[in-house]
């Protein structure tokens, strides 16, 4: 049974310690990290978005939410604002794009604490893992009133909305991508 709620990889970031846009590195026997993620979390999800600030780099099709144009910044609280004015569900699954190893049955065990929390986000032994979570829309005002103050640490998000922590005891499953080095490591074995 697929979960009943979208999917919004997010690939907009900016890739600084990459010095190459992750989110269109081959991955995976892939052309790209995306489509490698879209590709394996298909299955399971109804609807997949990709957050981006524009889906001009993309060589493919997809379902995007380009980031509002009212917004200049690069944060993930903009992706959140752009896919809730964009998508019709109160509850989406959020998942960075560089984080090949986190899947469906990590989801699965988020949303199994029930959606009655603003935020139910993955904690990894290294710390919380805000791009490996769920939200709902009634978080949505508080992420808009730190956009407009430019607060974009998810802290002060958690500060101000009902906020569930699932503990993960595997580091591995929140391995990112963020440098050539990880990158290589890991592309050569997937």
């Amino acid at each position: 049974m697929k979960i009943p709620y979208p999917l919004v990889i997010f690939a907009g970031g900016k890739s600084s310690r990459m010095r190459r846009d992750k989110a269109i590195l081959p991955f995976g026997g892939y052309p790209t990290l995306t489509e490698y993620q879209i590709a394996r979390f298909t299955p399971y999800f109804e609807n997949i978005y990709v957050s981006c600030k524009s889906r001009e780099k993309f060589g493919f099709e997809a379902n995007f939410i380009e980031d509002l144009k009212e917004y200049s910044d690069s944060a993930p609280h903009i992706g959140l604002i752009s896919a809730f004015e964009q998508i019709k569900s109160d509850t989406i699954c959020v998942l960075s794009v560089d984080t090949p190893f986190f899947g469906p049955e990590q989801f699965q065990k988020l949303l199994e604490t029930g959606t009655s929390s603003d935020a139910i986000i993955a904690q990894s032994p290294a710390g919380n893992q805000p791009l490996c979570a769920v939200y709902q829309r009634t978080a949505l005002p508080h992420i808009k009133a730190l956009t407009e103050k430019k607060q974009y640490r998810f802290s002060h998000l958690f500060e101000k909305v009902s906020t569930a922590f699932v503990k993960f005891d595997d580091e591995a499953i929140f391995t990112n991508l963020n440098t050539p080095e990880e990158y290589l490591k890991v592309a050569r074995n997937a």
